[in-house]
């Protein structure tokens, strides 16, 4: 499979999260959507921490360093609410995902984790690609809708 057409699908698909962050300020980080446990800030570091950790456990990148508090949390407990290091956090996610999917060699090989059994590599890749793009979805509701 061609990487450059690979990463530019990827690319674009993590549009619906990308061309959101210029336009989300602080006072939305503490947001949430009636009684939804995730505020805006805590799904931007979600997603980021997934972005690592498909680009470490997935794809291979060792040299990603990632601390999901969102999972070990399991829930939001209010502390993302910084957004110049939630914007820096996701832009080196996309850095360090892109760098793993540019470094792959054969899509057709089957990995396997606990969070979703056995998938072939581009499986995954569909898998994070939606994962972003689910969560960008909820994020720019909480913004738009949220108190």
């Amino acid at each position: 499979m061609d990487r450059t057409a690979i990463i530019t699908l990827w690319k674009e698909g993590r549009t619906r999260l990308t061309n959101q962050l210029n336009t989300i300020k602080t006072e939305d980080l503490p947001k949430k959507l009636g009684d939804s446990p995730n505020s805006a800030g805590f799904l931007i570091r979600h997603i980021a921490e997934v972005e690592l950790l498909f680009a470490k456990n997935v794809f291979g990148n060792m040299g990603v360093k990632v601390d999901a508090q969102t999972l070990k949390e399991g829930k939001d407990n209010g502390v993302w609410t910084n957004l110049e290091s939630l914007l820096a956090f996701v832009e080196e996610a996309g850095k360090q995902l892109e760098k793993a999917i540019g470094n792959q060699e054969n899509w057709e090989t089957v990995i396997e984790t606990k969070e979703f059994g056995k998938k072939s590599k581009i499986e995954a890749l569909g898998r994070i690609s939606t994962h972003t793009a689910y969560h960008a979805g909820q994020l720019g509701i909480v913004v738009k809708y949220g108190k």
